[in-house]
């Protein structure tokens, strides 16, 4: 399946400031994550027929301009089952058809078919073009760098499970929400996988050491200057803890954390 992307400009904290959106297929085409109108994706709109709109999640930095190209192209718009509301709300636009993971959606003789990849936000699925195809992964997955799981949205354990899956899966390649094509999908996969790992101890480690406060343990977990990014670390750091609860590898009570013997 012919895959073109274009990296647009959106007014949010998105990595580098661009949102990879997406043409799957030629006549008719499938748009994905269009986060804002640009001339160049006005063009490539133009000169394809545009049959289906989908979003891989709801976040600002990928739905921006959802509402105006559906009222260009008259393509059918795609939520996600159950997430109707938050679509809306997101976007301004009532879906026209839902979908859920397993769907398969037909463009021509072309197909892409729905994998869910909860993690980074509740809603957010990952994209299959055609069978054993590339996968159009949002923001599950970048090629340098880390993805953002943060709570109360971001849920770590189904953040691993999902790389695990994709893992699992193997294709031939990974497009992602934000930066460069992922060619080496496995290697980038463990990559992320095993910065998740290192992260988790260094929380464990902190709270062993006499750590509490979400702030105290984010002083542990991280070495680095967090200057810009504190808030987005503070709640990675929670979602950390909140995993690691429901795990029965620590207590976290959203305000203070205890090793599990209370000490």
């Amino acid at each position: 399946m012919d895959i073109v992307s274009r990296s647009v400009p959106v007014p949010t904290r998105a990595p580098s400031g661009t949102t990879n959106t997406y043409l799957l297929g030629t006549d008719p085409a499938i748009l994905v994550d269009p986060a804002t109108r640009s001339d160049e994706l006005d063009h490539l709109v133009r000169n394809r027929r545009v049959e289906h709109i989908l979003v891989t999640h709801t976040h600002p930095d990928h739905v921006g301009a959802v509402d105006s190209y559906a009222d260009r192209t008259d393509a059918t718009v795609w939520a996600r089952n159950g997430r109707i509301d938050r679509f809306r709300d997101a976007t301004g636009c009532k879906p026209d058809r839902t979908f859920t993971s397993g769907t398969t959606i037909h463009s021509g003789d072309k197909r892409v078919r729905v994998l869910s990849a909860p993690g980074h936000a509740p809603d957010h699925v990952a994209l299959e073009a055609g069978r054993g195809g590339p996968i159009l992964c949002g923001d599950c997955a970048v090629r340098e760098g880390s993805v953002v799981v943060g709570a109360p949205e971001g849920d770590m354990r189904a953040y691993v499970t999902t790389l695990r899956r994709l893992w699992a899966i193997d294709p031939p390649a990974l497009h992602p929400g934000h930066g460069p094509v992922i060619d080496a999908p496995r290697e980038t996969l463990e990559r992320l996988l095993s910065h998740r790992t290192e992260r988790e101890q260094r929380v464990l480690e902190a709270v062993a050491d006499g750590a509490r406060s979400l702030d105290e343990i984010l002083g542990g977990a991280y070495e680095k200057d967090l200057s810009g990014v504190r808030d987005l670390a503070r709640a990675t750091v929670a979602a950390h803890l909140e995993k690691l609860a429901v795990e029965r590898r620590l207590s976290w009570d959203g305000e203070r954390a205890r090793t599990l013997d209370g000490d």
